[in-house]
């Protein structure tokens, strides 16, 4: 299977981004941040993991030194790199080291999204899965700063997680199919 270009890379994240994040209001602070072009997506075309990590510390460095007025956070897509979804959580555990190395842990958080993404202690058809499924692994690079304003300003997050799950099993299977069929997500 070919890889897409980087244009259709943007544009099924940007779909994905607009019709379930925002649209599904997963994430009640995204629309605020893309609306003023403040989401900064970069596609990654390393050939291995090495190439990804040295474009992981220049995103990483750039959203460190620009103003949060003018990148709020970064979307880094890589489509071919992590196709298994295991190897790509087993990688996790390098990106910690990678903030640590530049010092960010505290300031930079990093949020993983993958088609085949698992989370621990749920059934493997459950639809909860779907919070942090995209069309390709990403790392959402997110400011701990403008997080933890946007977490004062909305109040109660902690139900965030529980109401996008009761969301996506109202929603199930099939809704999220006809969400995103037209959609090339």
């Amino acid at each position: 299977m070919s890889t897409p270009s980087k244009d259709e890379v943007l544009a099924q994240t940007r779909q994905w981004l607009e019709q379930a994040v925002i649209g599904l209001n997963l994430c009640p602070f995204a629309k605020t941040a893309y609306i003023k072009n403040q989401v900064r997506m970069v596609v990654s075309d390393a050939k291995h993991l090495d190439g990804f990590l040295d474009t992981l510390d220049a995103e990483l460095v750039y959203l460190r030194d620009t103003p949060a007025s003018e990148v709020e956070t970064t979307l880094l897509v890589h489509p071919g790199l992590f196709a298994d979804f295991l190897i790509f959580n087993d990688f996790l555990n390098v990106v910690d080291g990678v903030l640590e190395e530049h010092a960010l842990v505290g300031e930079i958080q990093v949020v993983p999204f993958h088609p085949e993404f698992l989370f621990g202690g749920e059934a493997p058809e459950d639809m909860s899965h779907f919070t942090n499924r995209s069309p390709y692994p990403m790392l959402h690079l997110l400011r701990e700063d403008s997080l933890t304003e946007a977490i004062d300003a909305f109040g109660d997050t902690e139900a965030i997680p529980e109401r996008n799950k009761a969301a996506l099993r109202e929603l199930g299977l099939a809704g999220w199919q006809a969400l995103t069929a037209s959609k090339s997500l």
